[in-house]
């Protein structure tokens, strides 16, 4: 097998002609863009080449019999992204910047002065850490080093940020039985997780199984619990899922969600907010 980051034509045979040069280019295109970012939608790559979502639909299906990608419901992701694959902080953290900027700052308007709450390790929370630090007399719960660093050294004497134990994850999160203890007499208003994949059957889910228990406690600890994620994680089902769909409240997203994902989420009941 040749590898995932090249087209291989004797794999991907396209029509002959102009019009086939063109769509192995956009194919090979396709490949290196989820090859890139782990991930990419469908709506996205229609907008990038002004081409039909049926045309989209036929690269992606054909990319997918040749093992170069991985359909998915919405788009594509990278081989790679195996359901026990778990990608580092540093590798996550400029992956869809922008929308993670805006999402953040979206989920960071319904935090309250006075209020208890959980944040999650992940980029997505990581970037709302840095939208809160305006929020006054905040009690933060953390199992993310990185999330706690953003609140200390900055003066403020009206915020206390607790920082659980546990072993360290690949993405950054302290995890397992310690982290599990010290949730399990917290009481929290509200909590905000990211998670590796979104599917509307498997619910939110991640590839770290440890990781995966610490969130239930987190989830158990907290009378509300928000959903981060950007568009990308849709369609994505990691190793083990950690929350369904009724253990939610909100979930913050963005522009770059498809409108059957945005009608499956509406349909669980959970209020679905576009930043």
């Amino acid at each position: 097998m040749n590898d995932a980051g090249s087209l291989d034509s004797s794999r991907v045979e396209p029509p002959r002609g102009r019009g086939g040069q063109l769509a192995a280019q956009r194919q090979a295109t396709i490949v290196a863009e989820v090859n890139s970012r782990g991930a990419i939608t469908v709506a996205e790559l229609v907008d990038r080449f002004g081409v039909s979502d049926m045309t989209i639909r036929r690269d992606l299906d054909a990319l997918d019999s040749s093992g170069l990608l991985h359909k998915v419901h919405g788009g594509a992701t990278s081989v790679g992204l195996r359901s026990a694959h778990e990608p580092g902080f540093d590798a996550k953290l400029t992956q869809e910047s922008a929308a993670k900027q805006a999402i953040a700052a979206e989920a960071a308007r319904r935090v309250q002065p006075d209020s208890a709450i959980g944040i999650g390790a992940g980029t997505t929370t990581y970037a709302l850490a840095r939208q809160l630090l305006r929020v006054e007399n905040l009690t933060v719960v953390t199992n993310s080093a990185r999330i706690a660093d953003v609140f200390h050294g900055n003066g403020r004497s009206d915020r206390t940020v607790v920082l659980i134990g546990g072993i360290r994850t690949p993405s950054d999160a302290l995890v397992g039985p310690i982290a599990t203890a010290a949730l399990q007499s917290l009481h929290l208003d509200m909590l905000f997780l990211g998670a590796h994949g979104v599917d509307a059957e498997h619910g939110l889910s991640t590839p770290n199984l440890m990781e995966a228990e610490t969130n239930r406690s987190f989830i158990a600890a907290s009378r509300e619990v928000v959903l981060v994620a950007d568009h990308t994680k849709w369609g994505t089902v990691g190793l083990s899922t950690f929350a369904t769909w009724n253990d939610l409240d909100v979930v913050v997203t963005d522009a770059g969600l498809p409108n059957p994902a945005r009608k499956a989420t509406r349909d669980t009941g959970c209020t679905l907010v576009i930043a």
